[in-house]
């Protein structure tokens, strides 16, 4: 499992920023989203600016029904990355669910211009 090959990267390695976000990433896919928030927050204390830990920290907060730390996550990952289409489409989601209807859909259609499999991808994720 995912999960357990970065919890051994992270053994070997426990400054590794890129390790703790593939096991948050891995435990949000799974449902296990306190231990992925965990890790998620991790990686950001060792890489601050680190996109991709924020887009992570988004969709577990997203799955977690925190919107508001969603859209804020999204919004600073999409400060460092503007084409970073599963943030926005995790912002927009975020959006939805707080009754922002034209911004929540704005972000989706723009997501799925960069990239036409993200709304599948989320799907996967169990984000709907």
């Amino acid at each position: 499992m995912a999960a357990e090959d970065f919890g051994q990267a992270i053994r070997f390695n426990p400054n590794d920023p890129e390790a703790f976000n593939n096991r948050c990433f891995s435990r949000a896919v799974l449902e296990q989203l306190d231990a992925a928030l965990s890790d998620c927050n991790e990686a950001l204390r060792l890489k601050p600016q680190y996109p991709d830990a924020l887009d992570s920290r988004g969709l577990v907060h997203l799955k977690l029904g925190n919107a508001d730390k969603a859209i804020a996550d999204y919004d600073q990952a999409l400060r460092m990355n503007p084409r970073m289409a599963s943030a926005l489409f995790g912002r927009g989601k975020a959006k939805l669910r707080k009754g922002d209807r034209s911004g929540g859909n704005a972000d989706i259609d723009r997501a799925k211009g960069l990239d036409p499999t993200v709304a599948q991808e989320f799907e996967s994720y169990g984000v709907r």
